[in-house]
């Protein structure tokens, strides 16, 4: 009954999170619950939970730089010139500004490869905006978490390469050779599940108008009243350009985003753009914009340990082949079901790929899938655990932005809406893909 122990936990750390635990503590309750679950004791499972932390170590490493890096940008003032456009051309245009975040969004994923850092800078001094025009601010939650999720699922460039070279590796490594043009192929389909999410927030879900309620994010506002500075194009901003171009060529090459970070900071530092003199202070915001997001993905690591190292995962898994016969719509749709119970709680589908092609390999191979079915059910699977988990970068990013002034919950607001508008339509997308290819 080894399986029993990873739906308790990802049941305990959902109702923890539905509760407005904090997501932390939640994560270590639902790691201490596998652990007694599958007989060990609390220290044991506690230093189990704690090893398996640095695993995300290099991922952690990446947001805090990646935040540092988007101080500095922000420290020029181009942001500022990006905000007045679109509150200049969008207001009053909730479409327009929606599909335009979503947008932005897009570009941190293949582009401007800053992953969730661009929001805490970018979508707190849009709040204002969106209570004067009553937007929904669930709608632009799910417009961030498209932007941040979609582009890397369907375009193998940025951290899109990163996801389909792990999908590539993960699946040699269990048996299973593919090439990355199969795996940008498949995943268009599961991809395209995503723009039918969001077209359906924006035009039908979220379409009213809707207040924010103050204290909804049970914090106060961190949003301080500044008289708005005219900021103009200027060679600081080319130079900030430069900047990101270079972050985004270095990683692009390297595929590590620490040293794409770290290229993008030491050119605006070389060109003064950010003086030298205020490298602490960049290092310091970054840490404060980025540290919690990064302590959450450590914990969601090693929540993942726990998990695997008991065999829960495994056992879910063989149980779960086991009594599926050899009617592959059934298996397609049973593995998916795994695969998000076993990506809610881990909440990240780059560090759960590995775990999953591990298992789901071998049942398809037997099965009789095609190398691009069976790609379409790990990605698939994989991607599942960022939309919808109180746990992922995906939806702590945008919660990030929008609860500045503390209107925003995480779980009701970010958690529950991207879950109903990405995971269902992913899961229909990505299981129509595991039987037609």
């Amino acid at each position: 009954m080894e399986w029993v122990v990873v739906v308790a936990a990802v049941l305990v750390m959902i109702i923890l999170s539905l509760l407005r635990v904090n997501v932390i503590i939640a994560i270590i309750a639902a790691a201490l619950t596998a652990g007694v679950l599958s007989g060990l004791s609390f220290v044991v499972t506690i230093e189990l939970f704690v090893s398996g932390m640095g695993d995300q170590a290099n991922t952690a490493l990446s947001y805090v730089l990646l935040g540092a890096f988007a101080v500095a940008i922000s420290y020029t003032g181009i942001t500022s010139i990006l905000v007045r456009f679109l509150i200049r051309v969008l207001t009053g245009k909730k479409t327009m500004l929606l599909l335009a975040i979503a947008g932005v969004a897009s570009l941190s994923q293949n582009l401007v490869p800053v992953h969730i850092a661009f929001i805490p800078i970018l979508i707190p001094p849009l709040l204002k905006l969106f209570d004067q025009m009553r937007l929904d601010r669930r709608a632009v939650a799910v417009s961030l978490t498209f932007g941040l999720k979609a582009p890397y699922i369907m375009i193998p460039a940025g951290f899109g390469y990163i996801f389909h070279q792990t999908i590539f590796d993960a699946m040699e490594t269990s048996g299973l050779t593919v090439t990355m043009d199969e795996i940008w192929k498949t995943m268009i389909i599961p991809g395209l599940g995503m723009v039918v999410g969001l077209l359906i927030a924006i035009f039908i879900t979220y379409r009213k108008e809707r207040d924010a309620v103050l204290g909804a994010g049970g914090m106060e506002s961190s949003i301080t009243e500044e008289e708005a500075k005219e900021i103009t194009f200027n060679k600081k901003h080319g130079f900030t350009l430069l900047a990101i171009i270079a972050a985004f060529v270095v990683q692009i090459i390297t595929g590590n985003l620490i040293l794409g970070a770290l290229t993008g900071l030491l050119v605006m530092f070389v060109f003064i753009v950010v003086p030298f003199k205020n490298l602490d202070q960049v290092m310091t915001d970054g840490i404060k914009m980025m540290g919690t997001i990064a302590f959450v993905m450590l914990s969601a690591a090693g929540f993942a340990k726990v998990l695997k190292d008991t065999g829960a995962v495994t056992a879910l898994v063989e149980v779960s082949s086991g009594v599926l016969g050899d009617n592959k719509v059934i298996i397609a749709f049973v593995l998916l079901v795994v695969g998000l119970l076993v990506t809610l709680g881990i909440g990240s589908s780059f560090g759960t790929v590995p775990i999953l092609a591990a298992l789901y390999v071998p049942i398809c191979l037997s099965a009789g899938f095609s190398p691009m079915a069976t790609i379409a059910l790990i990605g698939t699977a994989g991607a599942l655990g960022d939309a919808g988990s109180p746990a992922s970068d995906s939806t702590l990013g945008p919660t990030a932005g929008l609860n500045a002034d503390g209107k925003h919950n995480h779980i009701w607001d970010t958690v529950v809406p991207t879950f109903i508008h990405f995971n269902i339509p992913l899961f229909l997308f990505g299981w129509i893909a595991a039987i037609v290819l």
